[in-house]
């Protein structure tokens, strides 16, 4: 049916009627897609595949980021803190609309409403941040998608994302290792240098490194088995010489400790070390460095002495290769020798890398 508005603008409404099925009704802009819509939905009856429409006009977008967050969220709680902020921002948004009036017209003027926000300090959110925003929202909808049958499609998928900068590459150079490794010897703290050994030796993230407990760490065979990590994935970790002395002098001290590094106001909490690291840092004169950025150092040596990306990515636990090639880079310059299997060889002077028999790297550091 045509159909010219106040406005004299002409839209096309489609009525399907078969029997068995409720009526469903459809309003379009443009005639082609009114008939495809009607053929789609004829077609899906027919087939016994019929998606009532009528069912996501009732639902809003906040029934659905309800369920979600009950359903989904509640059973990750490490995800549950980030993505229950980025899910409220979407409900308040558009948490009134009903599902059927979700499309990605919709989506595409939240999106760069996100990219447009300026927080108190100022600051306008970065593309990285507002891909997060949107794939928390993705992911719920596919959820709505594909098990809960609230809707037959996800709009998200047709909404392009924000072009992010190239990941941040920042490593510890050989002057500035000695001098920040040597800050951290000297620091109050006690679990400060350990910490930053295991991170600079296996590239874990500060995460999996805080929450370690005695029954993650195998001294049989030298290695660290993470069961919980951000990917969701095992993961194993060989752990070289000189992190494994300094791991089973430190389990002497913390023998009554489940975890490594307790905090010494709550035990089953792990300690923050933020502030022992930040001063750490001033006292080696380190400027623009970052946790993370040990990760960093461990896959810049890796790559700078000719491990391959994918054994990189195995070891950091990448599902995906996109985080590792930010490394490619420092191969180009940096790769005198191949790693071969049981064959040690140097890098800068004191950092060294190796092959295990399968082909997982590991980093050696001399202290």
């Amino acid at each position: 049916q045509e159909r010219t508005g106040k406005n004299g603008d002409v839209t096309y409404r489609v009525q399907v009627r078969i029997k068995g099925y409720p009526t469903e009704t459809a309003t379009f802009e443009r005639k082609t897609d009114a008939k495809q819509w009607a053929k789609k939905v004829e077609s899906a009856m027919k087939d016994g595949k019929h998606f009532r429409i009528s069912d996501n006009k009732k639902r809003t977008m906040a029934d659905l980021i309800d369920r979600y967050h009950n359903d989904v969220l509640e059973k990750h709680p490490k995800k549950k803190r980030v993505q229950a902020i980025q899910l409220k921002w979407w409900k308040d948004q558009i948490g009134k609309m009903s599902l059927s009036d979700i499309r990605p017209s919709v989506l595409v003027e939240q999106r760069d409403k996100l990219l447009n926000d300026v927080n108190k300090a100022g600051n306008k959110k970065s593309p990285a941040t507002v891909v997060r925003y949107m794939s928390a929202l993705s992911h719920a909808l596919n959820i709505a998608l594909r098990e809960w049958e609230w809707i037959n499609s996800n709009p998200m998928s047709k909404v392009s994302k924000p072009k992010e900068p190239r990941g941040r590459v920042r490593y510890l150079g050989e002057e500035e290792r000695k001098l920040f490794l040597d800050a951290c010897k000297m620091s109050p703290n006690k679990f400060l240098y350990i910490v930053v050994v295991l991170a600079l030796s296996t590239g874990m993230r500060r995460n999996e490194i805080m929450s370690l407990k005695w029954k993650d760490v195998d001294f049989k065979l030298n290695r660290i088995i993470l069961e919980d990590t951000k990917n969701g994935e095992r993961r194993s970790i060989p752990i070289s010489d000189q992190p494994l002395k300094l791991l089973l002098e430190h389990r002497k001290r913390m023998s009554r400790s489940e975890l490594l590094f307790p905090s010494k106001v709550d035990p089953t909490k792990s300690m923050d070390l933020r502030k022992p690291f930040a001063t750490a840092l001033k006292l080696a004169e380190i400027e623009d460095f970052k946790f993370h950025d040990l990760r960093h150092s461990a896959a810049s040596y890796l790559i700078m002495n000719g491990a391959s990306e994918t054994a990189v990515g195995e070891l950091l636990g990448h599902k995906t290769m996109q985080m590792v090639k930010r490394y490619s880079h420092l191969s180009e310059s940096h790769i005198t020798r191949r790693l071969s299997e049981n064959k040690v060889c140097e890098i800068y002077s004191t950092i060294y890398c190796a092959l295990l028999l399968d082909n997982t790297p590991y980093v050696v550091v001399n202290f």
